[in-house]
């Protein structure tokens, strides 16, 4: 059935949900139900489409002449067929056909058209067997009327009564006339008749049927005259084609000239990982941030990056020889809800070469932990995986062999190691334990850390090995444990029994958690808290010498790496990494989000773009220099942004219905204005800026003049009109008209300059030209829409400046680069990862050079490069048509650019036309 919504989308297995709560099942089957329903009505409707689709393809055939004679050939074929069904008792009195009228006349007959028969569409379904030839049928006809039924008188004098003829079975004949027919009928053989009529037109409607489900397995869309209509969840979306198309049907898709590059990550992930920031000796920092592991050289200030990954990165380990890299992942699922596996990959981080990808089918869940031995010069991997047993086991990862796995516990493991000194030595620690594993024959047996006169802790978060051998943890409870060998055991060990660490000494360390240690090459040691966000430093026998408190916007302490002994580089759990010193503090070098984003908005001539989500923070980025040029905290979630053309002002819209604008330059709310009491999720600018509209979950769309630089705003209408909350919305470039997108997939269009009037007929915004194109439905844009879409898969789209490409924010982690326009089902496009949660926007930036993707969950910020054919070219065109266009002049200049797809596109048809010399090619024309 034509939609991007078939019943097959629901799970069979009811008591897959819940196999106990009966009314929830009962809502599962109502909501079947349902949808059985709608798509009943929709098999219903199609047909008519199809036979209006094919009365179409009939009148643009070259042939036409030869096709009338066949359908006559045909049709004649189909009436004798029809009476080689009726017994010899029932016939035609004459040659005229009789006509199938339904409940509306001859509506049925004109549905088919005039010159469209039924066999036309059971043309190649008609088995030869069954027709005999017309001459034939027509004599046998005459003879038996002779013989049966009584003439029609020709002359106008009365005819003498006839007395009633008698049927071969004895029973009187019954004489029906009806205009210029009769029928003569046999009342003893009317249910075979009967029968054999039914058995005929059932067939010619299977036959029908049959058509239409070939058609409808076509990609979902249904061409009609001027206008084509697709189908989400069921509901039909009617849009229509712009009249410089004349052809529809033969538009090709291909892939965009441009291509897409990773440039820059923002954002790192402290928030809920540990252990994850190294230095390496060639400078730069290693860490990770959705399924992208970055390389960040301070000095240089630039970045490479490992994309390997299929999902989120979740930890970190570097080899003894500080160049090879372990990074594990989630499972995940892909678009098809289908489970992917966990793996570690291993790689060479000077070449980002993969070199051996450990455990595929082996762990469930994801990789929470991974560790290279030391004393072995680094032959061994640990790994601990996230499944309910948290299964330990010990890789040679060269060799790819599992040498040995063992349940760890049910319990929370946060860290894993192997002791410096011994390889067949491992500890792991967690919730409420610390376990002293030990490899032998192929088998790790542990020992419990056993608390005894000491508090145990709810959770044991950090550990590291000390010079001495010593084992020191740090708790929940701002403990440093030092754990030693027992002397008792090591006498015992000739005996067969394993050595244990018991607990030599306890340490205040922190108020809160102790997050993280790091021992420094002369044996001091770091230390990080939670609570108290400070940085401390012990001498080895864990005397304090210098502590520091990292700045509160920040966050807690997450993880510390050593630069020189002086400088340290420092993760926090609000996702920042921190650069400095003791003497001199911490500044900054990384920064991002540490909640779900979906507000992105770029500048119209400035390499600066704006971000802001559920955190409540609104972040201006310079995505020149790569830095964040200023933050700040606002009382409710950012979900939209827009700036103002003239550069000054950009309006933010809350989750409240509350939105406000900020000056760039002061940071100050220079406006503060509340539509309705539900969120915001779109806020535009017009073109001139003259007008700012407020797309509001409540179903209205506000409009609101603008003066004053962006300063001053009046309400100038309301937008009334939607069933659904407002989703995107987009300008003309005339800026006096607004076309939006809705929850429920409407597509309407509105006249702001007549007072926010709402267009009924959509026909006539086919050819107008818009600013921007972010909605997500709309003709030029139907191509990006895959088979079998909800609806809800796309979460954001942008046209470029240049309009030759589109990029597409889905929600399976994805970034999408089609060419634009692209409005064929199934449209090619360049698909990029690096996203580990659904992308929730993206955006150009003003010259092209640039697209923006953000991240949902993942709070990452990918800044990609656009390379490709004109990416250069379009850099002075670009500076001037990003600004304001305020006159006439300035308006056809840039409708008559070299951006604009219209011309190219028509340039391209026309060409294809003149190759055309055969009629067979214009079936499929529509003319607008």
């Amino acid at each position: 059935i034509p939609g991007f919504f078939s019943i097959m989308d629901f799970n069979d297995d009811v008591s897959a949900e819940s196999s106990t709560e009966f009314p929830d099942r009962l809502s599962l089957m109502e909501v079947r139900l349902q949808a059985q329903e709608d798509e009943i009505t929709l098999l219903k409707s199609s047909l008519a489409d199809a036979l209006r689709k094919l009365r179409l393809h009939d009148q643009q055939i070259p042939l036409l002449k030869q096709q009338l004679i066949a359908g006559k050939r045909f049709v004649k074929g189909i009436s004798l067929s029809l009476e080689d069904a009726l017994p010899e008792s029932i016939q035609f009195i004459d040659e005229t056909p009789i006509k199938l009228r339904g409940e509306e006349g001859d509506a049925f007959e004109e549905e088919m058209g005039k010159d469209q028969t039924w066999s036309s569409i059971v043309e190649e379904s008609i088995q030869p067997t069954t027709i005999r030839t017309l001459q034939q049928q027509q004599s046998k006809s005459s003879e038996d009327s002779q013989g049966s039924c009584p003439q029609t008188p020709t002359s106008s004098s009365p005819a003498p009564p006839k007395e009633p003829a008698s049927s071969p079975h004895g029973g009187p004949l019954s004489s029906i006339r009806e205009g210029e027919k009769m029928l003569c009928v046999d009342p003893q053989k009317w249910s075979q008749a009967l029968a054999g009529c039914l058995n005929s037109l059932l067939l010619v409607l299977v036959l029908i049927l049959t058509l239409m489900l070939t058609l409808l397995h076509k990609p979902k869309l249904q061409l009609v005259g001027t206008s084509i209509k697709m189908f989400i969840r069921g509901r039909p979306i009617t849009m229509y084609i712009p009249s410089n198309i004349l052809n529809y049907e033969e538009l090709r898709m291909d892939l965009p000239s441009q291509k897409l590059e990773l440039d820059w990550v923002y954002g790192y992930r402290g928030r809920d990982c540990r252990a994850n920031l190294y230095l390496l000796p060639s400078g730069e920092a290693v860490y990770f941030i959705a399924c992208v592991v970055v390389l960040y050289h301070i000095s240089n200030q630039t970045q490479r990056h490992y994309q390997k990954h299929t999902d989120c990165v979740r930890c970190l380990a570097i080899h003894p020889d500080k160049v090879r890299v372990a990074s594990g992942q989630t499972a995940g699922v892909d678009k098809d809800g289908k489970p992917l596996q966990p793996i570690v990959h291993i790689w060479d981080s000077k070449t980002l070469v993969t070199l051996q990808q450990i455990g595929l089918g082996t762990f469930e869940r994801g990789v929470g932990a991974v560790a290279f031995s030391s004393s072995d010069a680094g032959t061994f991997l640990c790994v601990i995986d996230d499944s309910n047993e948290h299964m330990l086991s010990v890789w040679d990862w060269n060799k790819n062999i599992k040498h040995t796995e063992v349940k760890n516990t049910n319990e929370a493991v946060l860290a894993v190691d192997f002791s410096p000194t011994d390889t067949n030595n491992i500890i792991s620690c967690g919730k409420s334990h610390v376990y002293f594993w030990t490899m032998s024959a192929g088998t790790l047996t542990k020992k419990q850390g056993i608390f005894g006169k000491y508090k145990k802790p709810k959770f044991v978060l950090c550990f590291v090995f000390s010079l001495t051998g010593d084992v020191l943890t740090g708790d929940s409870e701002g403990n440093i444990l030092t754990w030693g060998k027992s002397a008792a055991d090591i006498k015992t060990l000739g005996k067969g029994a394993k050595e244990t660490f018991q607990i030599m000494k306890q340490t205040r360390a922190h108020e809160g958690s102790v997050f993280t240690m790091c021992v420094l090459q002369g044996g001091a040691i770091l230390s990080g808290g939670g609570k108290d966000r400070k940085i401390i430093r012990w001498s080895a026998d864990l005397a304090p010498e210098r502590e520091c408190e990292i700045p509160e916007k920040f966050g807690a302490v997450r993880t510390i790496a050593d630069v020189d002994g002086e400088e340290l580089l420092v993760g926090t759990t609000r996702n920042a990494i921190l650069r400095g010193t003791f003497s001199d503090g911490f500044v900054a070098i990384v920064q991002g989000h540490v909640d779900e984003m979906w507000g992105l908005a770029t500048h119209h001539t400035q390499n600066i773009f704006l971000t802001c989500g559920n955190d409540r923070q609104v972040c201006v980025w310079n995505a020149e220099d790569h830095k964040l040029d200023w933050c700040t905290t606002l009382e409710e979630s950012g979900l939209c942004a827009d700036f103002s053309p003239n550069g000054a002002v950009v309006s933010v819209g809350l989750s409240t219905g509350r939105w406000v604008v900020l000056d760039l330059q002061t940071k100050e709310v220079v406006s503060d204005l509340t539509d309705g009491n539900e969120q915001l999720s779109v806020m535009r600018y017009s073109p001139d800026g003259s007008f700012l509209a407020v797309g509001s979950h409540d179903n209205f769309i506000y409009i609101y003049n603008v003066t004053e630089g962006g300063r001053r705003y009046t309400r100038f209408g309301k937008c009334t009109g939607h069933s659904s909350f407002i989703t995107h919305l987009d300008w003309s470039k005339d800026g006096k008209y607004v076309m939006s997108n809705s929850g429920d997939y409407e597509i309407l269009y509105w006249d702001v300059a007549s007072g926010c009037k709402l267009l009924r007929n959509r026909f006539e915004s086919k050819d107008r030209k818009w600013a921007s194109y972010t909605c997500v439905l709309g003709f030029h844009v139907m191509g990006v829409w895959l088979e079998g879409s909800d609806g809800t898969d796309i979460n954001a789209l942008c046209r470029s400046h240049s309009e030759s490409m589109v990029a597409v924010a889905d929600d399976f982690c994805k970034v999408h680069l089609f060419q634009y326009p692209c409005p064929k089902p199934k449209a090619p496009s360049y698909k990029y990862e690096g996203h580990g949660s659904h992308v929730t926007n993206v955006r150009f930036t003003h010259n092209d050079s640039h697209l923006l993707s953000m991240g949902g969950k993942d709070t990452c910020i990918l800044q990609w490069r656009v390379k490709g054919a004109g990416t250069g070219d379009h850099k002075e065109h670009l500076a001037s048509s990003s600004s304001v266009c305020s006159s006439s002049s300035e308006e056809e200049e840039d409708e008559a650019g070299s951006g604009g797809w219209e011309e190219e596109w028509s340039e391209r048809e026309s060409a294809r036309e003149r190759e055309r010399q055969t009629g067979w090619l214009s079936r499929a024309r529509v003319n607008v």
